[in-house]
Order: C-alpha cells, then structure tokens, then sequence
C-alpha cells in the first residue's frame, strides 16, 4: 500500500494499537501458548500437553472480554503471578520494523498520535519501559481505564470522552479485525490493518480492510 492511500490532509488523529501493531505479537503469542503452559505445568503438577489443553479451554471462555487482557484476572484464575512471568521472556518484546520512522514522520506532520490498547496497565509499562516508545505519543490509552475493549462499539464513545476526536478525520491502525469492525460502526473514517502481526508466524489473509506489511509502506 504507497503511502498516497492514507489521506494524510483529511488526518487530524491517528489511533494506534500496541501489540501485534507497533509491537511484535511474538512475545504475546510465546508468552500465553508456551511459557504461561510450561509454568502452569509445573504449579500443578501436569503435563505439559495437559496444561495447554486446559488453558485453551480458558481462553476461549473469555476471549474478546477485557477480562482475556487482564493479567491480575489470569493470576488469580491460575494461580500464577503473571506480570512475574511476563518478566522472565521479556527479552522477546521487539517493535515491529520501520515503526520508529513511521511516527517520527507523522509528528512532523503535526498529527496527533495516540496510543490505544487493550494491554493491562502493568504490561503496557512493562512494554513502554522495554521499548521507550512512549514519548512518540500525545497520549497512551488502555481500554481497562475505560473498562471496555476496544472489540466493543461502545468502547470508542468512552474513549471519545477522554480524548477527543473527529471521527471521520481520524486513522486506526490496528492487526484486529472484531476492533477494526467495530472502529468501522462508530465511524472511524481511516482504517488499517497490519498483515503480519508475528514475525515468526506467515501473513495473515485479509481482504475486508486495506492492509499493509510492513510501516515502511506507509511512511509520509
């Protein structure tokens, strides 16, 4: 996607998600599918196979609820202290290439850029602090301050509440389609999506939102 696809003129505010987004969901994806099953395994006293499958099973019970991004929701269900373990890999927190450049460039343009994410307070610092990607931003916003995610279309009144914008004069930029759709039925005018949220992982097909693969297309 050439950079002439984003209406940078018809721009006031640009909305960006963090992980999988400006960060790479690697961490994210390695963190819940392999190190929280290993460290579960060994609490409980199962197997490995076993403490997936039964973590799977949770899950997928409260995926898309703000209580799925909780951390201290997961440390009491799990009975594991979980920003703990969030330490023990968080050599794995990388920023997606070309992201740096990519905001540098919008704040030349006099853009407002805010951060908005579904992470929990104590990751979002966790992450700010590993990244320093917090003074690239006018502000950072979790949903949990709003006690709605961003999947809910009632979500993005509260945000407008607290941080004002034009919806129709404003850019998303976000790897989740439910919060894309719902971004979509409140009237975010530009919307984005990224096409390889984990680098590890192959691109994900999408077609029902303009996408990009890497920030470098779209650097104004």
């Amino acid at each position: 996607m050439p950079p002439a696809m984003i209406r940078w003129h018809q721009l006031d505010t640009v909305l960006l998600d963090m992980d999988g987004t400006l960060l790479d969901l690697h961490y994210d994806n390695h963190f819940w599918l392999e190190h929280v099953p290993r460290r579960f395994s060994e609490k409980h006293g199962l197997s490995y196979e076993a403490a997936k499958a039964a973590l799977m099973r949770r899950y997928r019970e409260v995926e898309g609820t703000l209580e799925w991004y909780c951390v201290d929701f997961w440390s009491r269900e799990l009975g594991l202290d979980i920003p703990v373990l969030k330490q023990e890999v968080d050599h794995l927190i990388v920023v997606h290439p070309y992201v740096i450049d990519f905001l540098d460039a919008v704040r030349r343009l006099d853009k407002r850029i805010v951060l908005v994410t579904n992470a929990h307070g104590k990751v979002l610092e966790l992450k700010m602090r590993h990244t320093q990607l917090d003074g690239h931003f006018d502000t950072v916003l979790s949903a949990h301050d709003m006690g709605t995610p961003k999947e809910d279309v009632r979500f993005w009144p509260k945000l407008q509440a607290i941080e004002p914008f034009e919806r129709t004069r404003t850019l998303l930029i976000d790897d989740s389609l439910p919060v894309l759709r719902s971004a979509h039925s409140y009237g975010i005018g530009q919307l984005l999506t990224v096409r390889k949220p984990d680098s590890r992982r192959p691109q994900k097909p999408v077609e029902e939102f303009p996408a990009i693969a890497s920030f470098r297309d779209i650097i104004p």
